[in-house]
């Protein structure tokens, strides 16, 4: 089973998507499990959690796991083919999120669509290296930082653009033979607090800038 598979498919997405679906593609993430095994935990009957397993199955999000006998009955043994699901932008056609359209660095929204683009990404060359039977290189940083005010966070942001930007310069060459490019994405934004929608992110800094859409940077 795969900690993270990536839904490129529209109606795979849509299936992912059913509330009855992902309900039992949750029950089968902790265990391979029957129909008849499943209908007792979802309180359905079980020829209707068949007709949604199989829905599942022809998507690629369940797969057979067993079989095994139960008197003159032969159930199939179930299970989830990855832990936990995302669905790439690439599921939504034309109206994914591009931030080619537009490129507004102190925009919330054009970081969501960066975002996007770096799930639609890094979810394509999942499954490309997947299909080759190899490994992907990548890297990530996921870090936490305290401002003490808004004037700090914008200095913090200037020195980071100032350190990352020389590490590309430094290393960028763009004839180089045989090279591959790599994208680089850095991004801030305030952390989020589990609970109430009205506090769910960090305090409020006022006086930072905002970007042309009037989201906070």
């Amino acid at each position: 089973m795969l900690d993270v598979s990536v839904i490129e498919d529209a109606e795979a997405a849509a299936v992912s998507l059913d509330p009855i679906r992902a309900r039992l593609l949750a029950e089968l993430a902790a265990g391979p499990a029957s129909a008849a095994m499943l209908a007792a935990r979802v309180d359905l009957p079980r020829q209707k959690v068949n007709y949604h397993l199989r829905a599942l199955e022809r998507h690629g999000l369940v797969e057979l796991a067993g079989e095994r006998r139960k008197g003159n009955v032969t159930e199939r043994l179930m299970r989830a083919t990855a832990a936990s699901y995302v669905i790439s932008p690439t599921a939504l056609g034309a109206v994914q999120p591009d931030p080619a359209r537009f490129r507004d660095q102190l925009s919330a929204r054009w970081l969501l669509a960066v975002a996007a683009r770096l799930v639609r990404d890094v979810g394509s060359l999942i499954t490309g290296a997947d299909r080759a039977g190899r490994r992907l290189a990548t890297y990530a940083l996921d870090g936490e930082v305290r401002f003490a005010s808004a004037a700090q966070r914008a200095a913090f942001v200037e020195e980071l653009t100032r350190g990352v930007s020389a590490l590309v310069a430094k290393y960028h060459d763009p004839d180089a033979e045989g090279g591959r490019p790599h994208r680089v994405v850095v991004a801030l934004h305030p952390s989020v607090r589990p609970g109430p929608r009205e506090a769910r992110t960090t305090e409020e800094l006022p006086e930072s800038g905002t970007g042309e859409d009037g989201s906070d940077a």
